[in-house]
């Protein structure tokens, strides 16, 4: 019976502290949302961040995008190859991989890419702020941290993200045309008519919407867990570990409930 006590007490702990901080991060959106007007004002701090988390993340970005598109080519043509239906989906194979890229697989890992190098640097970044208290610094000078600080991260991943995302959708056709081409000597011209055929529109907004929502996520973490860190050195490393785990299982999550309804 004690150890059935403990065990249930054990879960409720747990899951009152994941509420606790899920109402602490939606608090902390809503501070940050309210200085969204200030961003022509701020687009200095703003432009800094675009450069951080785009530019510089743009070479890692390519390399998953080329492998991560090689690889999908790869699985679809084994499989269908399997099967003896490499005739029947020839004609479809390029419309199959661009949709697979654009809606799935280069939005969510393009997402974990810029969560573990930017979302962990973000939180590394505040947390030795927060324990050096250069943040208190800034409160006493007025300026407040949610707008000097937190703003522009937010404004910037959700920019940049997007794009990145397109980028690496791209490179991913690339580098599932390279695959389809030389492994199965599938005609070049066949798989470029399959991608403008069955290409839609749609398929770039659900990229576009679902990156943006994982970047805000992503940010907002890793600017949560930064202004919460304790426990000087060690604290700042737990920081960064902490900020990419829940920021990967966020946006798992928050891929599957957007599958749901788009």
């Amino acid at each position: 019976m004690a150890t059935a006590k403990s065990f249930f007490s054990f879960i409720g702990r747990k899951t009152l502290n994941f509420f606790s901080e899920f109402g602490r991060i939606f608090i902390l959106a809503k501070n940050i949302l309210k200085y969204c007007p200030r961003v022509f004002r701020d687009k200095k701090l703003i432009i800094q961040q675009m450069a951080i988390i785009g530019a510089d993340s743009l070479p890692l970005v390519v390399l998953i995008g080329v492998f991560t598109g090689a690889i999908a080519a790869l699985q679809a043509t084994t499989l269908f190859d399997k099967f003896n239906l490499m005739g029947i989906a020839t004609p479809f194979l390029g419309g199959s991989i661009s949709t697979v890229m654009f809606q799935e697989l280069t939005p969510v890992f393009t997402a974990l890419v810029i969560a573990g190098r930017v979302g962990g640097s973000m939180a590394a970044q505040i947390g030795a702020m927060q324990i050096t208290e250069q943040i208190d610094a800034l409160e006493i000078m007025a300026i407040d941290r949610n707008r000097y600080l937190g703003m522009p991260r937010v404004v910037a991943t959700f920019i940049m993200i997007p794009l990145l995302a397109i980028f690496s959708s791209v490179v991913a056709l690339l580098g599932a045309y390279f695959i389809v081409v030389t492994k199965f000597n599938i005609q070049p011209s066949i798989y470029i008519d399959s991608i403008q055929n069955y290409f839609k529109l749609y398929e770039l907004f659900v990229c576009l919407a679902k990156t943006a929502a994982f970047g805000v996520v992503t940010s907002l973490i890793g600017v949560y867990v930064g202004f919460n860190t304790k426990d000087g050195a060690e604290g700042v490393g737990n920081s960064t570990v902490k900020s990419f785990t829940l920021s990967a299982a966020a946006i798992l999550i928050l891929d599957a409930i957007i599958g749901l309804f788009i």
